[in-house]
């Protein structure tokens, strides 16, 4: 198996990019293609060692900031490590594709060169939520911002097909996110959304439960939420920014004097226990599902822990076959 990742992608690029390549290649037993400024990019490799030779440099002369505008910036920007990268998947020279890029970017090289599967009316970019009792799937998180029924309705399928494939699930629980667990709940998309997901949980195996509040992804009420682009990149900003508040709050209030501290070091185990359960750099990247190819989107902050893991993903993802589980999943409804 090749996976290309994008040797430019994070914020502190290329070093991440490299030794989470580098470790992933150790690990996993992979070929990797890291695409980039391939004097930076051989500069960082040289200060790692254990560089395997299943490790290659593609050089691409330009790179996407994350301020740009995504589809401008794709169309002028032909030498970047991002389309690049796509371009490589395309013609077959991988099986995968890892960036901690520019997500509107990636999203619009992977629509542009590799298209829809077919019978998909829009790609979806999924996030992993990780919850004490394991992580749930919220998709959409920003592909799609303003959606039709019938395009939450194959998210769901999407989102069912990925944690069968990549998390084993046999039966995931498939739910809308809307502002009260009653039917009549959510604006008229997402009523007209829960009628289609019900006819297709009587007519298919998928587990439609109708729907869930925000309180709910936490209490992993579901493992597939499906929501509109905006409201899921909504949900999933603000959660990571109380988780965030809650972490700088509970670290100050334990150095606030030295009995707090004391007590805090007696908590650390457990401190660090629930840290590692929450930390997103354990799941990697989210998937973008729906395009012809397996496209991995991480974290701009990403450190080499989330990108060796966001190459886990992909690997499995290739694996598992999850194009072709997609493929048939939304044949009925194209």
């Amino acid at each position: 198996m090749k996976i290309i990742v994008d040797a430019m992608g994070s914020d502190q690029r290329p070093t991440p990019d490299t030794q989470g390549a580098v470790d992933a290649a150790n690990e996993y037993g992979i070929e990797i293609t890291l695409v980039g400024d391939e004097t930076r990019v051989r500069a960082a490799l040289s200060r790692l060692s254990q560089v395997p030779p299943s490790v290659s440099v593609l050089h691409a002369a330009q790179e996407i900031e994350m301020r740009e505008h995504p589809a401008l910036a794709v169309k002028e920007k032909k030498d970047s490590s991002i389309v690049v990268g796509i371009e490589q998947l395309k013609r077959g020279n991988a099986d995968a594709f890892v960036s901690m890029g520019n997500t509107g970017a990636t999203l619009a090289a992977s629509v542009l060169y590799l298209q829809r599967l077919k019978g998909v009316h829009r790609p979806a970019l999924g996030a992993l939520f990780p919850t004490p009792q394991g992580p749930s799937l919220l998709i959409d998180v920003g592909a799609n911002t303003d959606c039709k029924p019938e395009w939450l309705e194959q998210f769901a399928i999407m989102g069912d097909a990925y944690m069968r494939a990549t998390l084993g699930l046999e039966q995931p629980r498939v739910a809308l996110l809307a502002n009260g667990e009653e039917d009549t709940k959510g604006n008229q998309t997402v009523q007209a959304a829960h009628a289609l997901l019900r006819e297709r949980a009587r007519a298919t195996k998928l587990n439609f439960i109708g729907n869930v509040e925000g309180k709910d992804i936490a209490a992993h009420l579901a493992d597939v939420i499906v929501a509109d682009g905006f409201a899921g990149n909504i949900a999933l900003k603000t959660a990571e920014g109380v988780s965030k508040m809650l972490n700088d709050l509970i670290r100050r209030e334990i150095k606030r004097n030295p009995l707090t501290m004391a007590g805090g070091a007696l908590a650390m185990p457990a401190f660090n226990k629930v840290k590692k359960i929450l930390d997103y750099t354990e799941y990697g990247g989210a998937p973008l599902l729906g395009v012809n190819g397996v496209v991995i989107i991480g974290h701009g902050r990403s450190n080499a822990v989330a990108v060796k893991n966001a190459i886990r993903v992909a690997k499995r993802s290739v694996e598992s076959n999850i194009l072709e589980i997609i493929r048939r999943g939304v044949a009925p409804s194209a």
